[in-house]
This record gives structure tokens, sequence and C-alpha cells, in this order.
């Protein structure tokens, strides 16, 4: 066999977002994005509900 014949070498992902494809599935991403904006959005109105409260005592 002679020199660099049939070696593979691994192909690293060059951008942020093939580096993250490669270690998380697209859908898991996306899930998780959409619960912490849904969840940051349903704590702002727990917020919400007591700072509109003690202003009513």
């Amino acid at each position: 066999m002679s020199r660099g014949e049939n070696q593979v070498t691994p192909v690293r992902p060059v951008t942020i977002r093939a580096r993250i494809e490669s270690k998380f599935p697209r859908g898991l991403v996306i899930r998780l994005i959409a619960y912490l904006f849904v969840g940051h959005l349903f704590a702002f109105f727990v917020y919400l509900l007591f700072v509109l409260g003690a202003k009513n005592q």
C-alpha cells in the first residue's frame, strides 16, 4: 500500500450550526428553545400577577 492511500480522515464540521447538529438532533434543539421561551413567558406572567396583586392592596 502506498502512502496516503485508503486513509480516511475525520471531517470536522466547519460551521457552528453543523457542529451543534452533529451532537444534537435538530428537533431537540428546536424543542429546547421553544420550552425555554415558553417557560420564561410563563414565569413573566406569574411575576406580573404578583406585582399587580401587590398594587391592589
